[in-house]
């Protein structure tokens, strides 16, 4: 069987970045190098670190043509006859060993790249392992986790804690199932460098947003790490086991930057091609081969790639089709986004929705700096609506809610502040041009940026963040439990209502804290580590997030997933400062509720809010969800709880 080709969801791979072709006869290597380079080797190593090779193959470049020629580089290619199943290698252009751009497998700490059938990586049933249908973007409810997070605290009760098996765990299923979501948003898990994999035991931590190898399952998350076939096997055994459970898996990737210039695969093996540089750096560079001063730094990691130049953009592509090809991920988070050209992002959605359309893709749309490319070509949230099936994630509800993430000490809606309530009606319309939205009010954005709802991302927080409860705690001092709640809760009836696709960050619906800090992405378990002991201080918490995700998936006017259809079955109500009103015409989606009112109260008084005259029932009210009712209500008039919300129906 060849290494990379597999026959799983009937997916044709290309062959650009196909580098190393196993059978048990012979091995074939094929690298794009420099033209210009004097040679290029592969090594082969019987151990993953250490050693001597065992063998050396001189590469020959052929004849220039195709894509590779126009970009100054050439197809170099070898082969090593006999069985190397097992073995290890690395290319070698003149820069340095390593695994070459587009390795499949790789030896502990990923330095060398490794050579085996993948078919024997595939669990049981693999072949048999079907996507989770979904009609629309709209009916996904997304939980963003990261391994270690989720199952490395004893109360976890674990067997495989701060590993991808954890995720294969009955009770960790049911869990997630109970919750209701049916997407699972997993924080970078490709091979990633900072984590050091040969030492197991010894607690270590990173997000991951420092990649090294993007094509192969990070080695620290498997039970053996030594044996390149363990992670790639245990990998495919998560996926499988969310998919029978009905839930989807979203891959965090990272292609605008790499770990570092030095020691990246990109970087040795076709120099100064894959990263931008500024224009100082541009003026100190020669040809291929050099190394420029000055590197565009939009990432804030020192280094920003180059997705316009035709091999970076090929390479997305293929990384992308080789995760849902081998791997059967189900969609992708584009980190930064807004460093990746337009172009090149739509090209990504067209590839892959000739495999599957209900394949989700969204990103940040945003950078931490200035790219080193015309702003008018960045991928940015702004031009969500030039990038048709991509959605970006929605600072102006995120903001509004909470305040602003320049600035942990600084509230918004739910401290009872005046002025928000615009920018929260725009996430709750999906981020689309919408006749009850006064844009002039939105706190970032003058102009609806979604052509679709399906292309917003609602959230109140994220990983890269404080939680919610400690922001709560920092923005409004001296808060207490009680009131921390309501206005927990209160924040995620936004999200959970909003027309776009709902996001939680795992753990929120147990109250989790991170103990103040803001960036940890390498903090220790400490800090970052689900107590989930929270699941019996505060079930109400949980009831209520999951009672709120079972109501959103239950009816379907709360996810029309169409802008014209929220645009005439979506009508906001008047309502006093920092409360929040608005009618959903339910019969007119298909609903079996009538009409719904929905209204968010962030004073610290009850408030009254007219709504048209009839008969009610109410199914959310005081922090508590009951899809079959509450109590009824008739009138014109509906008083809403302090710091809450009331969601109430007629039939």
């Amino acid at each position: 069987m060849l290494l990379g080709v597999t026959a799983s969801m009937g997916i044709c791979m290309a062959q650009q970045f196909d580098e190393v072709t196993y059978d048990r006869e012979k091995t074939v290597f094929r690298l794009n190098a420099p033209a210009k380079a004097r040679k290029v080797v592969v090594r082969i190593y019987e151990e993953a670190l250490g050693g001597t090779p065992r063998h050396t193959v001189t590469l020959k470049k052929e004849r220039g043509k195709g894509m590779a020629a126009k970009e100054g580089a050439a197809l170099w290619t070898g082969c090593q006859e006999g069985n190397l199943e097992g073995m290890f290698y690395t290319f070698d252009t003149g820069q340095g060993e390593c695994p070459g751009t587009f390795a499949k497998a790789v030896g502990v700490n990923g330095r060398r790249g490794a050579i085996l059938d993948l078919r024997v990586t595939d669990p049981e049933g693999w072949d048999k392992d079907v996507r989770p249908a979904i009609g629309s973007p709209s009916d996904l409810v997304v939980y963003e986790m990261h391994h270690r997070d989720f199952s490395i605290h004893p109360s976890s009760l674990s067997r495989y804690p701060g590993k991808f098996l954890a995720l294969t765990e009955d009770h960790n299923i049911e869990y997630l199932k109970t919750l209701g979501v049916n997407a699972v948003q997993i924080l970078p898990s490709y091979d990633y460098a900072t984590v050091d994999e040969s030492q197991p035991d010894r607690p270590q931590y990173n997000w991951g947003y420092d990649p090294l190898n993007y094509n192969v399952p990070e080695g620290s998350y498997a039970t053996d790490a030594t044996r390149p076939e363990v992670r790639i096997r245990e990998f495919k055994q998560m996926v499988q086991a969310l998919h029978k459970a009905g839930i989807r898996v979203i891959l965090d990737v990272v292609y605008n930057h790499c770990m570092n210039i030095a020691g990246s695969n990109f970087q040795m093996t076709l120099p100064d091609y894959f990263f931008r540089k500024t224009e100082k750096g541009k003026g100190a560079s020669g040809d291929i081969g050099t190394t420029g001063d000055d590197w565009a730094n939009a990432s804030g990691c020192g280094n920003e790639t180059a997705s316009e130049r035709a091999l970076m953009r090929q390479f997305m592509l293929e990384s992308v089709k080789y995760w849902i090809e081998e791997y059967h991920i189900d969609g992708f988070r584009f980190d930064l986004m807004g460093i990746h050209d337009i172009e090149t992002m739509n090209s990504i959605r067209r590839e892959v929705d000739s495999i599957d359309p209900t394949i989700t893709l969204y990103g940040e749309g945003w950078a931490a700096g200035a790219p080193a490319l015309p702003d008018s070509l960045c991928a940015m949230k702004a031009r969500t609506h030039l990038m048709p099936g991509i959605g970006a994630f929605a600072d102006e509800m995120r903001d509004a809610l909470r305040g602003p993430f320049s600035d942990d000490h600084q509230s918004a809606f739910l401290n009872g502040l005046p002025g928000h309530e615009e920018s929260i009606k725009l996430g709750l319309v999906g981020g689309i041009k919408h006749p009850g939205v006064d844009m002039s009010k939105v706190n970032y954005s003058k102009e609806a940026w979604a052509a679709q709802p399906t292309q917003h991302v609602s959230y109140v927080s994220c990983h890269d963040d404080m939680s919610l409860v400690d922001r709560l705690r920092t923005s409004i001092p001296g808060i207490g439990t009680e009131e921390l709640i309501r206005l927990d809760l209160l924040a995620q009836t936004a999200v959970l209502t909003s027309q776009g696709i709902p996001f939680l960050w795992a753990g929120e619906e147990v109250l989790r804290d991170k103990k103040g800090v803001h960036n940890s992405y390498n903090s220790p378990d400490s800090i970052n580590q689900i107590n989930w002991e929270h699941l019996r201080l505060y079930p109400q918490v949980f009831q209520y997030y999951s009672g709120m995700i079972h109501l959103r998936q239950a009816h379907p006017a709360f996810r029309m997933g169409q802008a014209d259809k929220v645009q005439r079955h979506l009508k906001f109500l008047d309502a006093p400062s920092c409360v929040i009103a608005y009618q959903l015409d339910g019969q007119a989606v298909g609903d079996s509720w009538k009409t719904i009112i929905c209204i968010l109260n962030a004073n610290r008084t009850p408030q009254q809010v007219s709504i048209p005259q009839g008969k009610y029932t109410i199914v959310v009210r005081d922090g508590v969800v009951n899809a079959e009712g509450l109590g009824q209500h008739t009138g014109r008039v509906v008083t809403v709880p302090a710091q809450s919300a009331i969601i109430v129906h007629s039939s």
